[in-house]
């Protein structure tokens, strides 16, 4: 098989936040329109989601640490998703922090010019915070498109989350890397 003949591969890095435990819909969505898909979970994500049925769902292990030697390597990543993204992950990345596997992945997407589409989760306290706001032009700035606000994500206030989990835009973010 060539390059021309795989399917595209789409990582979609999932946080510790409430829609976290709908990220099948995702799956669901990217098959649709073609796309492989490689969940790759932050570790506190682990307990947000359920790694077997994604794994049945996607035919491939839900990544949430470095590999070891010896072991295979995920397939390489045409289009990376992060849903839902986190104020903790969002700030890490915009500093440069890569302490876990799905960091990693995304410190390195600007560099290898995989296209990074961001869905984040966040209430409007987190949102409003200076450090927030700086990262998420940061990231802007790298090439990393962040649906956040007007046509994406818009902010919860705080302790609503559980409101939104219903309406989260699992669709909306797939439009940006098709």
């Amino acid at each position: 098989m060539t390059d021309d003949d795989r399917r595209r591969v789409l990582y979609i890095i999932v946080c510790a936040a409430g829609p976290a435990g709908d990220v099948g819909k995702l799956v669901t969505l990217a098959h649709q329109r073609g796309w492989d898909v490689q969940i790759i979970a932050t570790p506190s994500a682990l307990d947000f989601i359920d790694a077997e049925a994604l794994e049945t769902q996607t035919s491939r292990p839900v990544r949430s640490h470095y590999r070891k030697p010896g072991e295979p390597r995920s397939p390489k990543a045409d289009a990376i998703i992060v849903a839902p993204a986190t104020y903790n992950t969002i700030n890490k990345w915009a500093a440069g922090i890569s302490d876990t596997y799905a960091l990693g992945i995304l410190a390195e997407a600007p560099g290898l010019g995989i296209p990074v589409v961001v869905l984040p989760f966040v209430n409007t306290a987190l949102a409003g915070r200076t450090a927030f706001q700086h990262s998420v032009n940061t990231l802007h700035d790298e090439g990393i498109r962040i649906l956040l606000g007007s046509g994406g994500f818009e902010p919860h206030a705080p302790g609503s989350g559980d409101s939104r989990l219903d309406s989260y835009p699992w669709s909306q973010v797939l439009d940006w890397v098709d």
